[in-house]
This record gives structure tokens, sequence and C-alpha cells, in this order.
């Protein structure tokens, strides 16, 4: 094999997907197609089915599969922080190391990277919580988990639900309630720093002429709501559409063209998707949201304004 060996790294990739393509091929020649499927529909695996019916008047707080996502990443960040805390060791072990790095990620880079030594303090705890939660909640996101109603299986004659890729930050309600407690508090705390006309002057930079003041300031407080539909939409949209890669590769192609020789190349490519999704996209989405929450923190506090 040392002619493999020898190949450049784009020969090797090029000699793989030519492999892959054959294999479905010699699949898909020997067992065919079983049509296509009518049936399966992909967005059932994020519908939320009531678990647990629970209505107010017409307000529907049901317990579903998100809620317990949310649980999961809120017992999750809780646990890990005040177990760790309890067991701090001189000599620190591999978990303790990792969890101090991240802390000194939150505190040193995140937060006084970009808010004064006064802010930084009073919001630390709140951007570290937001940085913990939201890396939970994504990673525990890639964990597969019973949670899809639609499709059971039996176990000594109990319908268990099916397991299933699903995250809390893929629900678009959860980034946008995270998004919206940043965007009141920075405002209140700009407002607390500057008083209210002082804070609204910040909107303007110092030295702008007169005529133009009035169509940066529209053009700054547009800014302002966009950033409710940036921060949040960015973390959803992330999530959502690495989970749905994943579904679609690791078998929901196949399923709905009744194409089982796809699979060859459909489930490689979906276990890289997988790998690149927890190693990457969780925890810079977490770094993202928390960084802009101390950017607008630290903005809306600054002497100079935005």
């Amino acid at each position: 094999m040392t002619w493999l060996r020898n190949l450049s790294t784009g020969k090797k990739v090029a000699l793989g997907a030519f492999t892959l393509i054959l294999i479905a091929a010699i699949l898909g020649a020997a067992f065919g197609s079983a049509g296509k499927n009518d049936v399966y529909q992909p967005q059932d695996e994020f519908k939320l089915d009531p678990w647990v019916s629970i209505k107010i008047g017409g307000l529907d707080l049901s317990i579903n599969k998100a809620v317990l996502y949310l649980f999961l990443a809120a017992a999750a960040t809780t646990i890990t922080m005040v177990w760790i805390a309890k067991r701090m060791q001189q000599k620190p072990n591999n978990v303790q190391t990792a969890i101090e790095a991240a802390y000194d990620l939150t505190n040193n880079n995140i937060t006084r990277g970009n808010m004064d030594t006064g802010m930084a303090a009073k919001w630390f705890p709140f951007v570290a919580t937001l940085f913990f939660f939201i890396w939970f909640s994504n990673m525990i996101g890639y964990l597969p988990l019973p949670t899809n109603s639609q499709e059971t299986f039996n176990v000594f004659g109990l319908k268990i639900p099916s397991f299933a890729l699903y995250a809390a930050t893929a629900n678009i309600s959860v980034p946008l309630a995270l998004t919206l407690v940043v965007w009141f508090s920075y405002h209140v705390e700009g407002i607390r720093e500057h008083g209210f006309r002082g804070y609204l002057a910040t909107f303007v930079p110092a030295g702008t002429p007169g005529a133009l003041k009035p169509v940066l300031f529209g053009i700054e407080v547009i800014s302002h709501f966009v950033r409710i539909i940036s921060l949040s939409v960015r973390l959803f949209a992330n999530l959502l559409a690495g989970h749905l890669l994943i579904l679609f590769m690791a078998g929901g192609m196949v399923v709905l063209l009744g194409l089982a020789a796809l699979g060859a190349i459909t489930l490689p490519v979906a276990i890289l998707f997988f790998l690149f999704e927890i190693v990457l996209i969780a925890t810079l989405q977490a770094f993202i949201f928390a960084t802009l929450t101390s950017i607008y923190l630290g903005g809306a506090t600054a002497a100079e304004g935005h």
C-alpha cells in the first residue's frame, strides 16, 4: 500500500469519494430501489407533541421534549459547576482543568475583554451562565435520546419513543427568550449609566453634522432591533441546520427516496457532519452569543457610547 501513502491529500479524498460512489452503484444494482416514500415526514422529528398537557386559558404550558431538553441543559450546567466547585484541588484533574479553561475564557476573554472592570465583575456570572447553558444545551442536542414520540418501539409491552436528536436551542423560542433578556438588560444598563436622554444621545457619534443626526439616530435604532433577530436566529439556524443535515444524511434521504444504496455515501457524510457540529459549532455558537452579549453590555455603558 505504499502507492496509497504517496498520494496527495486531494487524490486520497477523490479516491475515497469514488470508492463510496462505486459501492453505492453496486448496492443499487443489487438491491434496486423501493420507490419514493411519501409516508415519512422528516419535519415530524421536530414536532413538539405534548407529553403532559397543561393549558391555562389561552396559554399552553404543556410539557414536551423541548421542556425536557431545557431541564437537562439547566441541570447539567448547575450540577457541573457545583460539583466542580466543591471538588477543587491544588493539582487539578482533567475535568477541573477543562472547567478552569472555560472559566478563564468566559472571565478574561469574553467578559473582561469587552467591559470595564466594574461591569465585568457585575455581569460575569450572567455571561458565564449564558455560555455554559448554551454549550450544554447544544452538546446534549447531539446525544440520541428516546424523545421521538411519533415513532415507538416495544420493550416488554411498553411503547418507548425512538431515539432522536433534538436541541432546545434548535427551537427559536429559546434563543429568542435569551436574546430578549440580553436586549433589555443592556438598554437598562445604558440608561442607568447615562440617563435616558444621555443614553439616546450615544446613538449618534460626537461631531456628527446636525442634518445627519436624525438619519444616524434612525439607523442606530433599527440596528438595535435587528440585533434581536441576528442574535437569536444565528444560534437557532446553526443548530437547526446541523440537525437537519445529520437527519437527512444519516438515513432520512435514504428513506425518502427508498434507495438503500445511497446510504453508503450519506452515512459517512453524516458522521463527518456530526463530528464537525459537536467539535466546532456547539462551542462556537455559545462563544459568539456570550461574546456579543458582553459587547452589547460594554458598548451601552462605555463613556463614548456605541
